[in-house]
């Protein structure tokens, strides 16, 4: 070990330098093969690893080991595309499993932000979005009741947006806001984290061209899976 650097963060450094030569999914050594490696305690060894795991670098299978994980997808929160854009330009295969299809009586702040009058019925569709089958996001997406019509395409392999497109609502603009929340039954069964984990949630308002609002989103999103960039200018 070094003079002056803490054991865990000796081993936090060198398993850093090996996983840049590894491959995502493979297995890193053992706590007992970290110890007699590095001369520490099972708890100096596990503080190690907990702190790349903590940075999404690694993931824990209960029962099987510590993997080498997928590196996050960055996306720039200045810029309105679809998550199937989003994951084609990174060179993964996006893709949905659908959770729900259903029309739903609009809030009021709902029917506020969509401009329907109270008590229309809207299009609901949930999605778990994937990338190379990987859960990256759960999505809630609210629909005018004019864009019924996209039901009719697939919504598992193919992009809403385009799908919205073609039907002559193409999506042009979307204001919004991200915030933290803690990670219900159904995020923390999705995305393989504790209950209470921060997620971050993107609420937005998409509107077409000619400034119609067309769609409400919620998408639920891990931060050790996905990371939201901003650009900001000076006035």
């Amino acid at each position: 070990m070094s003079r002056g650097i803490p054991a865990y963060l000796e081993i936090e450094r060198a398993l850093r330098a090996e996983i840049a030569t590894m491959e995502p999914g493979d297995a890193i050594p053992t706590e007992s093969q970290l110890c007699e490696r590095f001369g520490v305690s099972r708890m100096t060894a596990r503080a190690g690893v907990g702190r790349l795991v903590e940075q999404g670098l690694l993931y824990r299978t209960r029962g099987r080991g510590t993997f080498v994980a997928q590196p996050r997808v960055h996306r720039q929160a200045w810029r309105l595309r679809s998550f199937s854009q989003d994951m084609h330009d990174r060179g993964l295969r996006p893709g949905s499993r659908i959770l729900e299809i259903a029309q739903e009586v609009a809030s009021p702040d709902i029917a506020r932000a969509l401009g329907v009058s109270p008590g229309t019925r809207v299009i609901l569709v949930r999605r778990e979005r994937l990338a190379d089958d990987r859960p990256m996001a759960l999505e809630r997406t609210l629909l005018i009741p004019e864009c019924a019509a996209v039901l009719g395409s697939d919504l598992e392999r193919g992009s809403l947006h385009e799908a919205l497109a073609a039907l002559g609502f193409r999506p042009a603009v979307a204001r919004g806001s991200i915030r933290p929340q803690a990670a219900d039954a159904e995020d923390a069964a999705t995305f393989g984290v504790p209950l209470g984990e921060p997620l971050l949630v993107e609420t937005r308002l998409v509107y077409d061209a000619e400034g119609t609002p067309i769609e409400h989103t919620e998408s639920r999103y891990s931060p050790k899976r996905y990371v939201l960039d901003i650009e900001l200018h000076a006035d």
